[in-house]
């Protein structure tokens, strides 16, 4: 697919989530705008790209693949309004712009948080018929596990007990496993089930796949922080650092942390190959993730 191809999704899920986002002039006014300004308008759309990719493979209507997409954000969301707050990371820059907490209040935060959780799983439930309910059924479960205690809020804790102490790089693997891994492998998954059943080894396959590069993603995301701007990234430059929090960059150093990226990248793609689908979008979304310079 070309980047023009990719620019398309993107624009198809910000109407999505932008039509998805309400806003009234009720009582909640002031927590819908909250939802709004961390949803819209900013980040890679990564996740929601997995979504179509992995529903491309498998003969997925982009209708269908809407609601799952939209929902993997949603929880994205709420998750860095979340991380961002002074319990957390303590962060007050977020997608170049004042996190949540600094352009609302704290407590406002939280409940945008919490409320765009809750609308992922609506989403989910209220898609298109076309979707069987065994289908959302598997995708709600497969949600639920990736933002949960064995997944990414699971790996938030470990991240935060972390500060100012040693952990080696199995540990250090682990914790990303959960906390930024699970939630693309999940994306990827849940854009296999709306599509053509796929069979176990295929998707074995395509969980390995989704492993590796929920892994690389969070090696690089070690690596720009050091080596990038706050202008650049559009949040804190060095904020793990002086957090004294352990990275692969710390661990490794910054050209062990490359070398680790690009083994990742190669080990992605060799999980591909016994794969009998056009694997080709899911290769160039790799191959974003490891070069990628925000």
């Amino acid at each position: 697919m070309s980047e023009a191809g990719f620019n398309n999704w993107i624009e198809r899920i910000e109407l999505f989530l932008n039509n998805a986002l309400i806003t009234d002039d009720g009582p909640t006014k002031n927590l819908l705008s909250a939802m709004r300004y961390s949803t819209l308008g900013g980040g890679k759309r990564l996740r929601a790209l997995l979504v179509y990719a992995g529903g491309g493979i498998c003969n997925a209507s982009e209708q269908h693949l809407d609601y799952p997409a939209a929902a993997v954000e949603l929880i994205h969301a709420y998750s860095l309004i979340h991380d961002d707050l002074p319990a957390m990371d303590d962060d007050d820059l977020r997608r170049g712009k004042p996190a949540c907490h600094k352009a609302f209040n704290e407590a406002v935060a939280i409940l945008a948080g919490d409320a765009l959780q809750a609308q992922a799983f609506e989403l989910i439930s209220s898609a298109e018929s076309g979707i069987t309910a065994e289908k959302k059924i598997a995708m709600v479960d497969l949600l639920a596990k990736g933002s949960g205690s064995n997944g990414m809020a699971g790996g938030q804790v470990v991240d935060l007990e972390g500060v100012d102490k040693p952990m080696t790089l199995q540990q250090l693997q682990t914790m990303h496993n959960m906390k930024t891994g699970a939630l693309i492998r999940v994306s990827l998954l849940m854009g296999v089930l709306c599509g053509d059943k796929v069979d176990d080894q295929t998707w074995s396959a395509l969980k390995k796949f989704g492993d590796k590069i929920g892994l690389a993603f969070q090696v690089v995301d070690d690596i720009l922080d050091e080596t990038q701007t706050s202008d650049n990234l559009g949040k804190t430059q060095g904020a793990d650092r002086a957090l004294n929090k352990p990275t692969y960059v710390s661990l490794l150093g910054l050209s062990g942390a490359k070398q680790t990226a690009e083994k990742l990248y190669e080990d992605s793609l060799a999980c591909l190959d016994s794969i009998g689908h056009n694997t080709a979008t899911l290769k160039q979304l790799a191959n974003f993730v490891v070069n990628r310079q925000k």
